[in-house]
Parts: structure tokens; C-alpha cells; sequence
């Protein structure tokens, strides 16, 4: 099956909230903060959702994933990816990848919470850690957590 990337539309809404919220679990649980769970309606407004550009990938005619960021000549930042848990390992996450890193004229950057097995996806696409820092974290300022900046890198001709 092929993975279609589109920008948001409004529509889009309810799926892209159940896909946040059903894999915003599995990644809270690998960091072992589960506990600090909020839903999409809760954090997107705080967190910028919409601040940037967002893209839906669709897999067998649904929505299935999407990201959000900062993207542009100079480069880029992943600040959301969120894909059906349904939907694992079946190439959503690395088409909405690639297709955010198609578009960066330079470094892109992301964070990982510690204990997010995303980590390995990441890095098998070509990201490097460049920094681990705890602080608040995103979306529920009352935990700390620990997260690894990772930066992606074009080839130079």
C-alpha cells in the first residue's frame, strides 16, 4: 500500500486527536512518565500546533499519521509526529518523515523523550544525537523529563 501525504484540513481534526492520543501513550510509557498523559484538545493550543505546517499521511484511505513543523531553505523542526498504533511498521512514519525532510534546505531537528523507541527510527533515517537536557516536559509542565535532541543533516553534493 502507498502512503499519501497532504496538508491539514480542518476535517482532519478527530482523526489526527485519536491518533495523538492513542500513540502519545506509547510513547509516554517507554519514558515512564504514562501518568502524564493530556489529550490533544488539552495541549495543542499551549504546544503551537497549528503554529507551523502540518501534514495528515492517509493509508488505505484514512488518516493514519501526521507531523508539524518549522520547515524552510535554512531548515527545519520536527516539533510533532504522531502515527496510528494500528498502523505501526508499515512506512507512514518514515513517508512523513522524508517528506518534511524533502522540503528542509538544511539541518532538521527533533526531540525524542528518553525511553521512546522512535529513537532507533530516527536514527536509522540518518539522525544524530546532538544533546540530552531535562527539563519540564511539553505538554504537561508539572513532570520532568529527560529528551534528546536529534539532528538530521543533508548530504552535501
Amino acid at each position: 500500500m502507498t502512503v499519501g501525504i497532504r496538508p491539514y484540513e480542518s476535517g482532519d481534526w478527530g482523526d489526527i486527536a485519536r491518533i495523538h492520543d492513542a500513540a502519545r501513550i506509547d510513547e509516554l510509557r517507554g519514558a515512564g512518565l504514562l501518568e502524564a498523559f493530556l489529550t490533544l484538545a488539552d495541549t495543542y493550543e499551549n504546544e503551537g500546533l497549528f503554529d507551523d505546517q502540518v501534514w495528515v499521511a492517509e493509508y488505505e484511505g484514512r488518516v493514519a499519521g501526521f507531523i508539524a513543523g518549522r520547515v524552510g531553505a535554512e531548515g527545519g523542526e520536527i516539533t510533532w509526529i504522531y502515527v496510528d498504533p494500528a498502523l505501526y511498521r508499515r512506512g507512514i512514519g518514515r513517508a512523513l518523515v522524508e517528506h518534511f525532510l524533502a522540503r528542509a534546505g538544511g539541518p532538521v531537528e527533533l526531540e525524542v523523550l528518553d525511553g521512546n523507541a522512535a529513537r532507533d527510527f530516527y536514527e536509522s533515517l540518518g539522525f544524530v544525537r546532538t544533546a540530552t537536557t531535562t527539563g519540564k516536559l511539553a505538554g504537561n509542565e508539572t513532570f520532568a523529563a529527560t529528551g534528546h535532541t536529534l539532528v538530521w543533516t543533508p548530504a552535501q553534493p
